[in-house]
């Protein structure tokens, strides 16, 4: 099988616009990023298996940013924005070619993906009120944050740093997660202060939303696949949009970061997952389950498999994802050519 590629991987600036770095005036900068995503059971498995060098200890990623241009590259690919132009070059440093996409198609990508998830979660949300015999309506959610500067202090790549976490936690109305399920995204950073880089690739990245007219897009998550997960998780784009409005009020970069997503299952869903032992659906969970489809199957490799638990895993609750960012180094010595496409390379359709 054909490893897994990871592709256009710029972590870091994902965690910075989360956590709301604000903007910078337009600056040329390069900087050289180390992203690692985990996810657990078979699919972290199959991720280590296929994914090749990069699941396994990660992907150094390169991104430079001057005017209008910035060109994000990692191993055998790469992505050059142009912000003036409106276009979107995908690179093959292997093949020595190039593929365009302009804004336009992107925008037209996003509305159909939109659409299709928006329509599938109607899809759910039907099956489940048939389901459902007491007719009940799916509960509404709440969104939590909150950010604790810890104190800690310790140097990263040279850059002096201060600890921050950043909790977000959506759950149903008038209830506590414990006695409801829902999930929780933490960001454990370390800021460091006088580091402008990620702040001005944020800034670009943040222009390069505004004229996708888009919520959110970064290195690692496509326009369109934002789209789709907006459209089917609502609340998840309330919960980004909470986390930026907190994070700023921390000062400093982060320079590293430990990103971890927790879904949490009601003591009803505990329950059925005990009941159901190897049956899991397909159909992705609608606002109506937001815990029980993503931990039923974690609770049920932790029924069978307790050492595989971490030892302050709470009951209900099952991490799927963990992503950890780094930037290495940073560079103001920005050139034309590091924001052009090679020479030679041609274009594919």
């Amino acid at each position: 099988m054909r490893p897994i590629t990871l592709k256009r991987h710029t972590f870091a600036t994902i965690v910075c616009i989360a956590l709301g770095c604000g903007t910078a005036t337009y600056a040329d900068v390069k900087t050289e990023q180390k992203g690692h995503v985990k996810f657990a059971g078979a699919l972290g498995r199959m991720f280590t298996m296929f994914g090749g060098k990069g699941a396994r200890e990660g992907v150094v990623s390169k991104v430079a940013v001057k005017g209008d241009r910035m060109l994000t590259s990692s191993g055998e690919s790469g992505q050059l924005v142009d912000l003036a132009e409106e276009k979107v070059y995908d690179i093959n440093f292997e093949n020595k070619s190039y593929k365009v996409t302009t804004f336009d198609e992107l925008r037209r990508r996003m509305r159909e993906a939109e659409e299709k998830a928006r329509q599938e979660r109607t899809k759910a949300e039907k099956k489940e009120e048939k389901a459902n015999e007491s007719g009940e309506k799916p509960p509404e959610y709440e969104v939590d944050v909150v950010t604790k500067s810890t104190g800690a202090a310790k140097t990263v790549n040279g850059f002096d740093a201060k600890q921050s976490i950043t909790t977000v936690t959506v759950r149903p109305k008038g209830q506590t997660l414990e006695q409801g399920g829902g999930m929780v995204l933490t960001a454990d950073s370390w800021l460091a202060p006088g580091v402008d880089s990620m702040k001005d690739i944020a800034d670009f990245q943040m222009r390069y939303m505004q004229k996708l007219q888009s919520p959110i897009t970064a290195g690692a998550v496509s326009a369109d696949q934002m789209a789709a997960a907006f459209a089917m998780y609502p609340m998840l784009k309330e919960a980004m949009g909470k986390m930026r409005s907190e994070g700023v009020k921390v000062e400093g970069t982060p320079v590293l970061t430990t990103m971890t997503f927790d879904a949490v299952q009601s003591p009803e869903q505990q329950a059925e997952a005990r009941q159901q032992e190897s049956k899991a659906s397909d159909t992705p969970a609608s606002a109506g389950g937001l815990g029980g489809m993503l931990a039923r199957k974690m609770m049920k490799k932790k029924a069978e498999d307790p050492a595989s638990a971490p030892a302050n895993t709470a009951p209900g609750h099952a991490t799927i994802m963990t992503m950890v960012t780094e930037t290495v180094r940073v560079s103001k010595d920005v050139t034309a050519a590091d924001v052009a496409l090679p020479a030679g390379f041609k274009a594919k359709d």
